[in-house]
C-alpha cells in the first residue's frame, strides 16, 4: 500500500481545523470511553501489581517534567528560537501521550481512585480541582492537535500567517494549568490521604 505523504500533508495544510477536530474527537472518545469504563479491563494484558502501583507516581514526574517542558518551549518561541520550541514542544506532547496512555492503561485495569479524605475536604478542595483539571485537560486537546497540525504542515516562516502562536500562547498556559492541577490531584490522592 503506498500512502501519498505529500497528498496527506496538503490536504491536512488546506483543512487543519478539520482535521485537528477529527483527531481530537478521537482522542476524547478513547478517553472518555476508557474514563466511563466502557473499555473492559479484562481485555488489556495486566501488570504486575507493583508495576500499576507506581504509574501513579511516573505519572506525576512526567507532569512535572511536561511543565517544564512547555515553559522551556515558550521560552524558545519567545527568543525566537523555532528550532528548539519545535523540539520542546514535541517532546511535551511525547510526555502527555506517555502520561494519558498510563493512565488510561491503569484505570481501564483498576477503575478510579476514590479519594480517602475527608467528606469536607473532598467536596470543597478535591473534587473542584480535580473538575478544572480535567476541563482544562479536555480544552486543551483540540488546542494542542490544531497548534501542531499548523506545525505539522508549514514551514515556520508560513506558521506567522496563522492562528499558531495565538492558540500555542493559551494551550500552553492552560496545559501548564491542567498539569499542576493534575500534580495537586497526585499529592492529595497519594500522599496526604
Amino acid at each position: 500500500m503506498n500512502v501519498d505523504v505529500a497528498g496527506l500533508r496538503s490536504i491536512a495544510r488546506e483543512h487543519a481545523v478539520v482535521v485537528a477536530a477529527l483527531l481530537s474527537t478521537v482522542a476524547l472518545a478513547l478517553v472518555f470511553a476508557v474514563a466511563l469504563e466502557l473499555v473492559p479491563g479484562g481485555s488489556l494484558p495486566r501488570a504486575s501489581d507493583a508495576a500499576l502501583g507506581a504509574i501513579p507516581h511516573v505519572n506525576a514526574v512526567v507532569s512535572l517534567a511536561a511543565v517544564g517542558t512547555i515553559a522551556v518551549g515558550v521560552r524558545f518561541a519567545r527568543r525566537g528560537e523555532y528550532g528548539r520550541h519545535r523540539v520542546a514542544m514535541l517532546a511535551s506532547t511525547a510526555l502527555f501521550g506517555t502520561f494519558l496512555v498510563l493512565y488510561l492503561y491503569r484505570v481501564a485495569i483498576m477503575g478510579p481512585n476514590d479519594f480517602a479524605g475527608p467528606a469536607t475536604l473532598e467536596r470543597f478542595l478535591y473534587l473542584p480541582v480535580l473538575a478544572v483539571h480535567v476541563t482544562l485537560a479536555v480544552v486543551c486537546v483540540p488546542l494542542v492537535v490544531y497548534a501542531l497540525t499548523l506545525a505539522a504542515t508549514r514551514p515556520v516562516r508560513d506558521l506567522f500567517d496563522t492562528r499558531h502562536a495565538r492558540v500555542g500562547r493559551v494551550a500552553a498556559s492552560l496545559w501548564v494549568v491542567s498539569f499542576s492541577l493534575g500534580v495537586v490531584v497526585y499529592a492529595l490522592l497519594y500522599h496526604l490521604y
